[in-house]
C-alpha cells in the first residue's frame, strides 16, 4: 500500500544537524521512519541523540549508503547548497531524494533534476513537504497524525492543501501522499505519481491537487484520459486569483486563459475527473466516487 516510500526505506538526512533538520528528524523518527544517518562533512563520526535513538553522522552521502544501505535522502540544507547536496546524493546512487528546501534558484533546480534523472535518482521537490506512507514512513515535514493508512493516493503541488485533504479524508485513509512542490521546475510530476498509483494494487482512488500557472494539470488530464483507469478527483487552487499577476507559491504568470484554474478544471473534467470547488467539496466528491466504485464492483 505505497509508492516510492515504505517501512523498508532507509533514510539519510542531509542537514540533520541544523535547526530544521534536527526538528524534523525527530518528527520523522517519532512517525516510525527508519532514519539511519545524517550527513555533515564537518561533523562526521559524531552521533545525535533523538529521545531514545542515537543517529550517526556521516561525512558524505556515499559513506552513509555504504555504512547503512540507505536508499532515501531528505534534504534540509540552505538554498545555496541544495544543488550540491542533490548532485552528491545522485552521484552516490541514492534512489530517492526529497528536497524540502525552498528558495532554490530555478537554474539550480534544472541542473540537479536533470542530473538526478540521468543517474536514476527520483527527486521529489524542491520546495515541497515531502511524502508520507501513513503507518510506514514519513520523509519530510508532513504531519503524521492527521490521517491513517488507507486506499487513497494523493499528489499535490500545495503543502497546506495536502494536509487539509489528508485530514478531511482521515476516516478513509491514504496509501501514499506525495507533495511534489509548487516551483516552476520539480523532479516528480503529477503524471509520475498518477502512473505509480495506477500500478499500485492497493490504491483505489487518486486525489490530484493543482494550482494556477503552467500547464502541468492540463498534461496530467491528457495522461489520465489515455492511461488511468482508476477514479481521480481533483482540486485547483486559485479560482479567485487575478489574471496577469505572479501568484507567489504557484510561481507562474497567468495570462488570458492559459494556466487559469478554469482552464485546468475544464481539462480535468473532460478527462473524467471530478473537480471540487473547495477542499471540503473535493473530499465529498472522493466519498461519492468511492461509493460508486464499490457499488459497481460485483
Amino acid at each position: 500500500m505505497a509508492i516510492y516510500l515504505t517501512k523498508e526505506s532507509k533514510v539519510l538526512v542531509q542537514g540533520m544537524t541544523g535547526g530544521e533538520g534536527m526538528k524534523h528528524t525527530r518528527r520523522m523518527l517519532a512517525a516510525g521512519t527508519n532514519v539511519v544517518g545524517g550527513v555533515n562533512p564537518r561533523k562526521a563520526g559524531q552521533t545525535v541523540d533523538f529521545d531514545d535513538r542515537s543517529v550517526p553522522v556521516f561525512g558524505s552521502v556515499r559513506e552513509g549508503i555504504k555504512a547503512t544501505g540507505a536508499d532515501v535522502t531528505v534534504v534540509f540544507v540552505p538554498p545555496a547548497f541544495a544543488k550540491a547536496a542533490v548532485l552528491e546524493a545522485a552521484d552516490a546512487g541514492i534512489g530517492l531524494a526529497v528536497v524540502i528546501t525552498e528558495g532554490i534558484p530555478v537554474h539550480d533546480s534544472v541542473a540537479f533534476t536533470t542530473h538526478a534523472r540521468a543517474k536514476g535518482t527520483r527527486v521529489v521537490g524542491p520546495n515541497c513537504p515531502g511524502l508520507i506512507t501513513p503507518g510506514q514512513s514519513n520523509a519530510g515535514i508532513i504531519p503524521d497524525d492527521i490521517t491513517r493508512p488507507g486506499r487513497i493516493g494523493l499528489v499535490s503541488k500545495s503543502g497546506t492543501l495536502t494536509y487539509q485533504l489528508m485530514y478531511e479524508l482521515r476516516d478513509i485513509g491514504f496509501s501514499t501522499c506525495v507533495g511534489i512542490g509548487g516551483d516552476p521546475v520539480v523532479g516528480t510530476s503529477h503524471i509520475d505519481c498518477l502512473a505509480a498509483f495506477q500500478d499500485d494494487p492497493d490504491t483505489e482512488l487518486v486525489v490530484l491537487i493543482g494550482e494556477i500557472g503552467g500547464d502541468a494539470e492540463e498534461r496530467a488530464a491528457a495522461y489520465i484520459k489515455e492511461h488511468v483507469t482508476k477514479p481521480v478527483v481533483g482540486y485547483i487552487a486559485g479560482f479567485t486569483a487575478p489574471e496577469g499577476k505572479t501568484m507567489g507559491h504557484a510561481g507562474a504568470i497567468v495570462s488570458g486563459s492559459s494556466g487559469t484554474a478554469r482552464a485546468k478544471r475544464e481539462a480535468l473534467e473532460a478527462a473524467g475527473v471530478s473537480v471540487g470547488s473547495t477542499p471540503t467539496e473535493t473530499a465529498k466528491l472522493v466519498l461519492a466516487r468511492l461509493d460508486d466504485q464499490r457499488q459497481a464492483t460485483p
